[in-house]
């Protein structure tokens, strides 16, 4: 099955244990992001409180939220039918179905009682060395000083055509194949909208280590840890009002959350958390 296939199925355990608020809003960033591209992400808020990010500049999905979001039901849905859309094949679907999916996760870990360890390192913990050669999926320009300045070799693999090429100290290519001489990797979350999750994955089957990280990484990691995706780092919202009102505006919202890391010592497994949760809607009921 596929990473949605599992992904979803583990919530539909959830949605048969527990009931589940439903949604209460759909919130988008500005239609144009900004320099610093601070509008890369929607938010989809339950009725509880908790929230789910995706990634939208994929396609036409940031403008066809914006001209048809208001007239496709979102508020007030049953979280766990728009999640099922994470599914479907095409990106305005995927986005808002992932979105939905990840407010359900971070439900589940708020009734278990359970929090991700808080990470201040950018790029997965993954320690690059001199002499090593570290993969980047997807051009993360921030995190490049960090693996330069180690002295590693970096390759990094891109999509878009137009950043193909060689950089100081780095190199751009769009053949993914070049990964399986990586011995460390670092992925954007997008992987999980765009169908290459697991193609990526085998590309890199010689890396001992590899981080996936990304705003939208909030999704239950069981099925990435078994496809061996090392660690797993997103944002966790700390304020939910201050960082919906930044996501809004199209501005930072580094200060209403906080980056967490998580692996696979540290996870207590998706059975554990739902006999957390559940034991504690029962006792709560």
């Amino acid at each position: 099955m596929s990473f949605a296939d599992d992904y979803l199925t583990q919530l539909e355990a959830f949605a048969a244990r527990s009931p589940l608020p439903r949604v209460r809003a759909l919130h988008l960033p500005p239609l144009q992001p900004n320099a610093d591209n601070k509008g890369e992400f929607c938010a989809l808020e339950l009725e509880d409180g908790s929230v789910g990010l995706s990634y939208v500049l994929f396609d036409d999905t940031l403008a066809r939220l914006h001209a048809d979001g208001d007239s496709l039901g979102i508020a007030g849905a049953d979280a766990m039918q728009l999640a099922r859309r994470y599914a479907s094949a095409d990106f305005f679907g995927k986005a808002v179905g992932f979105a939905a999916a990840n407010a359900l996760t971070r439900c589940l870990c708020d009734r278990a009682g359970f929090r991700p360890g808080t990470s201040a390192d950018s790029i997965g913990q993954m320690q690059p060395q001199a002499g090593e050669h570290i993969g980047m999926i997807g051009l993360f320009r921030p995190l490049l000083g960090r693996i330069l300045d180690s002295g590693a070799q970096l390759t990094v693999v891109e999509l878009k055509a137009e950043l193909a090429g060689s950089a100081k100290g780095y190199r751009v290519t769009l053949n993914a194949d070049e990964l399986a001489t990586c011995d460390k990797v670092v992925s954007t979350s997008t992987l999980l909208l765009n169908d290459t999750l697991d193609r990526m994955l085998g590309c890199c089957r010689n890396a001992r280590w590899f981080a996936m990280v990304g705003p939208s990484a909030g999704c239950l990691p069981d099925a990435l840890f078994a496809r061996g995706v090392t660690l797993l780092g997103g944002s966790w919202i700390t304020d939910r009002m201050g960082f919906l009102d930044a996501l809004r505006r199209g501005e930072s919202r580094s200060e209403y959350s906080a980056k967490f890391a998580l692996t696979r010592d540290d996870y207590p497994g998706f059975d554990a958390l739902l006999g957390r949760a559940c034991g504690a809607s029962v006792t709560a009921g």
